[in-house]
């Protein structure tokens, strides 16, 4: 009796650790409020990888400094594949070139695991504009400098220097105003208050179909799929484009067979026709890229920016 007690309790002891293994949570951590396209795009994801990775996977929210507050964080988590972060592209390629101390490297402080969609940008007038095409309304602010102004959800963030490469290439000195998130700059753009916003396509999409704004151009070097009848700035003559992405990425030394099984089942996820419609209907492309293809995507859209933004003299508060 006393052997099967002891076997019974050895065998107990040594099955506890692989439960509280098996048991271990992922926490997909989202830089912004719920709510936005990153947070419904983390929650798509942790309800498809619930299943295919056998574990918990929550998503968490930590919103501060457009999203580098929760990056800032990562780079000090144990690289276990706990916890990652689903980062927009300007956190890693567009705040680099803005501030002297952002409080991470993008490249070296991080481990890149799956790119997750891409996305352009959409040139949308509201009432505020006169009605016309694209160069109808570029033309109509070059004649009225003092109202030649146009709207993003912030400084500093990669919509703020697409519009200054859309000024650049349209010949036409355009101001920006920065808004606290893209909802309060469509607002004030349904409003008549402010005539051009450029921003993603998921801010003014609907307001679009409503017929309130009309979004005249999409950034992309393609037209997207949301928006198949909106030409890209390209095909309107003016020699411009600008796109991002999200990515989800883990602290430094993540071990390569732990990344490649998340990313795996990230793939798998985004393969999903349900998931696919929901992400095109943000506006954005679900476009799957394993850790070295988001990693090469990252160090091409850093050194694309470098110049425009050292150009454009702005410097981040």
């Amino acid at each position: 009796m006393q052997r099967r007690t002891f076997a019974a309790l050895a065998a107990a002891s040594l099955a506890a650790p692989y439960a509280l293994a098996q048991d271990r949570t992922l926490r997909i951590w989202v830089g912004f409020p719920p709510g936005g396209s990153a947070d419904v795009i983390a929650r798509l994801l942790a309800e498809k990888l619930r299943a295919s990775l056998g574990q918990n996977v929550l998503v968490e929210n930590k919103p501060g400094a457009a999203g580098r507050l929760v990056l800032g964080e990562l780079k000090r988590m144990p690289p276990d594949g706990q916890n990652l972060v689903l980062s927009p592209s300007g956190a890693m390629v567009i705040a680099p070139w803005l501030y002297s101390n952002i409080g991470y490297d993008p490249v070296k402080d991080f481990t890149p695991v799956s790119r997750l969609v891409t996305f352009d940008f959409a040139v949308t007038a509201g009432p505020g504009a006169p009605q016309g095409d694209l160069k109808s309304v570029l033309a109509w602010m070059k004649a009225n400098p003092g109202k030649a102004n146009y709207a993003t959800s912030g400084a500093g963030t990669v919509p703020h220097f697409a519009g200054l490469l859309l000024s650049q290439a349209a010949g036409v000195q355009l101001t920006h105003v920065a808004y606290r998130g893209g909802a309060p700059a469509a607002q004030d753009l349904i409003g008549g208050q402010i005539p051009l916003m450029v921003d993603t396509a998921s801010e003014t999409i609907e307001h679009h179909k409503a017929g309130k704004v009309r979004i005249l151009a999409v950034t992309g070097d393609q037209r997207t799929r949301a928006l198949p009848d909106v030409p890209t700035l390209k095909e309107q003559g003016i020699d411009m484009a600008a796109d991002a992405f999200f990515g989800l990425y883990g602290p430094p030394g993540m071990p390569a067979d732990v990344v490649a099984r998340i990313d795996r089942a990230v793939g798998d996820a985004l393969k999903d026709p349900a998931i696919q419609e929901r992400i095109y209907g943000f506006g954005l492309v679900p476009n799957h890229a394993p850790a070295a293809e988001l990693a090469a995507t990252q160090v091409a859209h850093l050194k694309r920016w470098e110049t425009p933004i050292k150009s454009s003299g702005f410097k981040a508060e």
